[in-house]
């Protein structure tokens, strides 16, 4: 039994997978746009988060979030911002709340001089921190360049988050793993929840129940989970069969 399917049949039992959970297959070659099944399996989260029905109930603000700081949190929320932006008219904003390892602007070539963190610290309307990308329904507001704390700034926070929500129709939060407790907690609070990104093959089961447990306590909704970095104990296209 391969370790992957131990991990996600571990997970499973314990109902950490949600209805919005997917498993991301490792890529031949890394690239900001994923390609075959890491394709399909981006654009299912992002129905399933966002699209289902039709239904009123779907979350507008969502923050992504691994566990450790290596993992590939930012791309997968890079890759659904754009998978969503591709299947809606509607306003799509991208946002970088991890200072302290930013990289949503290197996936884009984009600037990096002016975003979230100016935001904190400085007036003007939400809209202006962020860049309008080639898609022309995406917006990506990078981490910044402000310097300090900034989440000691919770109000002032709350307040830009909330903007945020008030001017696109929706919002993918790149934020801080979970390692930085203090951070993603407060992100998945002014988000309408979280998606754990949980790495397979490096991510230990008991780190996973660990995060599960915190957001539970923090009172922080889990609306999905995405395994990442599966490989495929049969060949890709006998699994596209079952």
């Amino acid at each position: 039994m391969s370790k992957n399917f131990e991990l996600l049949q571990g997970v499973a039992k314990e109902d950490l997978f949600t209805p919005a959970s997917v498993s991301v297959p490792r890529p031949k070659a890394m690239s900001r746009a994923p390609t075959g099944l890491a394709n399909e399996e981006i654009t299912k989260l992002v129905h399933r988060l966002f699209l289902h029905g039709g239904q009123t109930d779907t979350s507008r603000v969502v923050s992504f979030s691994g566990i450790a700081r290596a993992d590939r949190s930012s791309w997968i929320c890079a890759c659904a911002a754009e998978s969503l932006a591709s299947q809606t008219d509607n306003s799509v904003c991208l946002v970088d709340a991890n200072f302290w390892f930013p990289q949503l602007h290197t996936y884009f070539g984009a600037d990096n001089r002016r975003g979230l963190a100016d935001a904190l610290f400085a007036d003007g309307l939400i809209r202006s921190f962020a860049t309008p990308l080639s898609t022309r329904n995406l917006w990506l507001m990078p981490s910044g360049s402000s310097k300090g704390d900034v989440y000691t700034h919770m109000e002032r926070c709350r307040v830009r988050v909330a903007e945020l929500r008030e001017e696109f129709n929706y919002v993918l939060i790149s934020a801080p793993p979970l390692t930085r407790e203090t951070a993603a907690t407060l992100l998945g609070h002014l988000a309408d929840g979280i998606v754990l990104i949980v790495e397979a093959n490096q991510t230990r089961r008991e780190s996973v129940r660990q995060a599960k447990e915190h957001l539970e306590t923090a009172q922080v909704q889990l609306l999905g989970a995405v395994l990442d970095q599966r490989t495929f104990p049969i060949p890709e296209f006998l699994y596209r069969k079952l």
